[in-house]
């Protein structure tokens, strides 16, 4: 059986990305770090919807809990593999680089980047070897533009979309596609504390975005539709660049 697997799963855009496999049919591992009754919350989303759904907690910016993680969920499903991973765990250290901290900067690059590459790596054999899978990076519209007061976030998110590049190249003839979403101002509690009124003046659309939007267009990359589509880092910002 093909799973989804999603880390960050227990909010925001990673809690409608879950929302959005599960009622694609996909049995759904929800991936989260701390909160236990968010992660239950949505797990019990997805089975409204008639979806399998478990949970998944380890932390992805530690690779001794990404191995076990897996491996323990591999032994508990010998006949099944997460055909979609959505690369979603991520967060913010806002600092100008000269106040920033070394902690501030290890840490936003530790869960975004090297997360992704703990658990893709670990996850990507038995794509290759089932010669169907989806890779879905969450990158941001700070990776493409650069924001002030993020060189940390927009670091490691350039670093994700050139990741996501490279590694399409790698994988394409085994029928694997890895592609990123760049998503611009979206509310969700990542976005809680930004002067929303005054970035809403930015936005051709004059809104930020919803994350069920994000969603489903993480659940277009994640289908047979999508094929076709790999290597790419696709916008979703209501016309900001």
């Amino acid at each position: 059986m093909k799973y989804a697997l999603v880390t960050g799963g227990s909010r925001g855009i990673g809690r409608a990305v879950c929302l959005k496999l599960a009622q694609m049919g996909y049995p759904v591992v929800i991936n989260y770090v701390a909160n236990d009754q968010a992660a239950e919350a949505v797990k019990a989303e997805c089975e409204a919807l008639g979806a399998k759904a478990e949970l998944l907690k380890f932390d992805v910016s530690d690779p001794q809990q990404v191995e076990s993680a897996v491996e323990a969920w591999q032994q508990a499903h010998p006949d099944d593999y997460v055909a979609v991973l959505v690369n979603n765990a991520g967060i913010r250290r806002d600092n100008m680089m000269i106040f920033m901290q070394n902690d501030e900067w290890h840490t936003v690059l530790d869960t975004t980047l090297n997360g992704f590459f703990y658990l893709t790596r670990r996850l990507l054999k038995d794509m290759l070897t089932k010669r169907w899978g989806r890779v879905i990076n969450m990158a941001s519209l700070s990776g493409l533009k650069g924001l002030p007061g993020q060189a940390n976030y927009s670091a490691a998110k350039a670093a994700l979309i050139g990741a996501t590049k490279a590694l399409a190249q790698e994988v394409a003839v085994r029928k694997v596609t890895v592609n990123a979403i760049a998503p611009g101002f979206i509310d969700s509690d990542m976005t809680r504390d930004l002067p929303k009124d005054e970035l809403k003046k930015m936005v051709p659309m004059g809104r930020f975005g919803k994350a069920e939007e994000v969603a489903a267009l993480a659940g277009f990359l994640a289908s047979d539709e999508a094929a076709y589509i790999t290597g790419q880092a696709i916008s979703i910002n209501g016309g900001l660049y």
